[in-house]
């Protein structure tokens, strides 16, 4: 690879020296730099592990070793000549401090598994793996050749009710509705040979469609007394660890099913048996993930008062982690079912729930890192390629050696790939950020792993995002999704890639915070104060920036003929963008608080609020603004004022024929609370005085 030890350096502030074969002949110069106790960056992820054993022979090895591929995704393309500043971002990037430890969310599995399917199907996957599990087989019909005559292992039958659960904690909820009980049967075959109708199977269960009741069957397992036509059904509980379902149809049809259960369409046929089968195997023990989400319940705008505003996240989820609970007025979230694909961090309005791998800090870090170091070196029209660490990491590279081979242009010198765990586990914080560092483009490389509700989401985040850089003048497509299905189609897209985004002049330098609401007024206001249509003269109309349905940004509506200042919707709202006035009835609005999460359109009984999805690019925005307001109605007794004029007056015309609201009691609900009080009294005074 073409690398310039002067660019190199001048963007990582230290002098480079350049090895050709560190991991061979110059291995003496590795060891001498892990003994630094300095930080050592190695540009070679290939011999990452050569390197990891020559760092555990090496004496007074201190140093913490990190990796960075710059070959794949840099030196490995037609445009390698010109990847320096590229190659000196993902070089600054390496040598950032690793972010905090995250928790983790603990399973424990005893190696109970679960085998739902055709007997045959099951014995057969059975007798590979009993040796390290715990196998009950729950049958499903005999199969094409049927059980077979020994039973190696526990077979239950009947109707599956529920199927719940995740690795280490599975529950089976089934109904033994059959006549022949598996327990007692021996599979002696005297009910098959008897059964006239052929309605039993080598699963040693009776089809009822088949059945006429004549008893046969019963009569002649007299001696295991297995089959009983008078017994009722009965339901179960089980427990497992593990599950393997081998139906035609999975019985968890998630897009992401929980840890620990498995789908084998066909059986032993699948494609993927025997790595299924050998994973099994594996999941005995104790094991650790991330816990993948931190969630702040008091930014949460869900629900209030047991009426929902956002379901954004609970309706995302393709992991069936995240449930409403309108009861305690918040989402909760399954730390076992949770897959750590982002996509509820990344719908959230509020940051109510965050991302912790890494956190959002951790990630705004890196991406300032990567875009300043890239525009140190000289390098211009920084696109960032955020992929998957798993089938997004993998195109990347086949990618790269096939450009190696001369089959492909290879990744751009302007596209700087960055890694992510998940495709869907950044927004519009990071991308607005991003671009506010300098970037000129952020694409989102989408392989086909992704749930259908995650690409939706990522769209309406990259719709949302360009509505608002198109709003502040910014022209071109800044933000993009790539949907590539192998190495050759993202090099077409790469190379289509368009480089003439309008841009801020100045990149800005603010630190990326754990409150995504923050991060996202620190990109405005820099996007703001950068942006062309603001530039004088600006047509005052420019500045409120209409924005798609969803945009966590925007202003409300209110119809002041309807509304009574009735202040429900203060009650209601999570972010404190609606406010009332302790010295006049007012409804006031802080548009930069709203996040349009729709409780107060809910919530209001007289239907006078409309959400309106827009940016208002000015100071006002933050500045609270009345929406409506009204007379006060001072009280008939004492002159104090209460409550307003159109609030007493709907009041008293809904109650003016109720039969409980004549005369002065209606005449009490003109006074303030005092005065009712009081002059409740003094009539109950005057009738005792009058009574004979």
């Amino acid at each position: 690879m073409p690398l310039e030890p002067k660019m190199l350096g001048a963007a990582l502030t230290e002098t480079l020296p350049l090895h050709s074969a560190l991991c061979r002949r110059e291995a003496p110069a590795f060891q001498r730099a892990i003994q630094s106790g300095d930080d050592v960056v190695v540009a070679c992820t290939q011999e990452k592990r050569l390197f990891g054993e020559l760092a555990q022979q090496t004496p007074g090895a201190v140093s913490p070793l990190r990796f960075v591929n710059i070959r794949e995704t840099g030196g490995w393309s037609r445009d390698a000549k010109s990847a320096g500043p590229k190659i000196a971002a993902l070089l600054a990037a390496a040598a950032l401090p690793e972010p905090d430890p995250v928790a983790t969310v603990g399973y424990a599995s005893q190696g109970r598994l679960l085998i739902v399917g055709p007997l045959d199907r099951a014995e057969q996957a059975a007798a590979l793996v009993a040796d390290a599990l715990d196998v009950t087989i729950f049958s499903q019909g005999p199969g094409a050749a049927g059980g077979a005559q020994e039973r190696r292992w526990p077979v239950m039958a009947g109707r599956i009710d529920a199927l719940a659960g995740w690795l280490g904690a599975f529950n089976l909820r089934w109904t033994q509705d059959n006549a022949i009980d598996l327990d007692l049967c021996t599979r002696c075959n005297a009910c098959v040979a008897a059964c006239p109708e052929q309605a039993i199977g080598l699963d040693y269960q009776i089809d009822a469609a088949r059945c006429t009741a004549h008893r046969d069957c019963e009569r002649a397992c007299t001696v295991a007394g297995a089959i009983r036509f008078d017994r009722p059904p009965v339901s179960h509980d089980a427990a497992f660890d593990l599950v393997l379902d081998l139906g035609a149809a999975p019985r968890i049809d998630w897009h992401a099913p929980p840890q620990g259960y498995f789908h084998l369409a066909g059986g032993l046929a699948h494609p993927k048996a025997a790595q299924t089968l050998l994973r099994l195997r594996e999941l005995v023990g104790e094991f650790e993930k991330p816990k993948f989400f931190d969630y702040r319940q008091k930014l949460c705008a869900h629900s209030r008062n047991e009426v929902v505003g956002c379901n954004a996240c609970v309706e995302v989820c393709s992991a069936h982690a995240v449930t409403s609970d309108k009861a305690r007025q918040r989402i909760v979230v399954n730390p076992n079912l949770c897959v750590g694909c982002g996509a509820c961090t990344t719908v959230c309005p509020t940051g109510a729930l965050g991302y912790t791998y890494p956190r959002t800090p951790d990630q705004g870090r890196k991406l300032r890192t990567l875009l300043a170091a890239y525009a140190a070196a000289g390098g211009r029209h920084a696109a960032l390629l955020l992929h998957s660490d798993e089938g997004g990491r993998a195109l990347v590279e086949q990618l790269g050696r096939e450009a190696r081979l001369g089959r492909a242009h290879g990744v751009p010198a302007h596209v700087i790939p960055v890694s992510i765990f998940h495709a869907a586990s950044t927004g519009i914080d990071l991308w607005l950020g991003a671009v506010a560092f300098g970037a000129s483009q952020v694409c989102v490389l989408l392989t086909g792993e992704e749930a259908p509700q995650y690409v939706a989401a990522l769209k309406s985040q990259a719709g949302i995002a360009q509505a608002l850089l198109h709003g502040l003048g910014y022209t071109g497509t800044h933000f993009r999704l790539i949907d590539a299905a192998s190495a050759m189609d993202l090099d077409a897209a790469l190379a289509a890639n368009d480089t003439r985004q309008r841009v801020p002049s100045q990149a800005a330098r603010f630190a990326v915070g754990a409150d995504k609401r923050s991060t996202l007024e620190l990109a405005l206001d820099h996007l703001m104060d950068e942006a062309p249509a603001l530039k004088p003269p600006a047509d005052p109309a420019a500045l409120a920036i209409p924005l798609p349905k969803g945009a966590p940004f925007g202003a409300i509506a209110v119809d002041t003929n309807k509304c009574t200042l009735c202040l429900a919707c203060v009650g209601a709202c999570p972010a404190s963008a609606l406010q009332d006035n302790r010295d006049a009835p007012q409804l006031r609005f802080i548009e930069k608080n709203c996040v349009q999460c729709g409780l107060c359109e809910t919530t209001c009984p007289e239907d006078a609020i409309t959400l309106v999805p827009r940016l208002l690019a000015s100071p006002a925005r933050k500045q609270p603004a009345v929406l409506a307001e009204a007379k006060p109605w001072a009280c008939v007794r004492c002159g104090k004022p209460f409550g307003t004029q159109k609030a007493i007056e709907a009041m008293l015309g809904k109650l003016a024929g109720h039969a409980m609201f004549q005369g002065d009691a209606l005449e009490r609900l003109k006074m303030c609370s005092d005065c009712r009080v009081i002059d409740l009294f003094s009539a109950q005074d005057e009738m005792k005085i009058t009574r004979p």
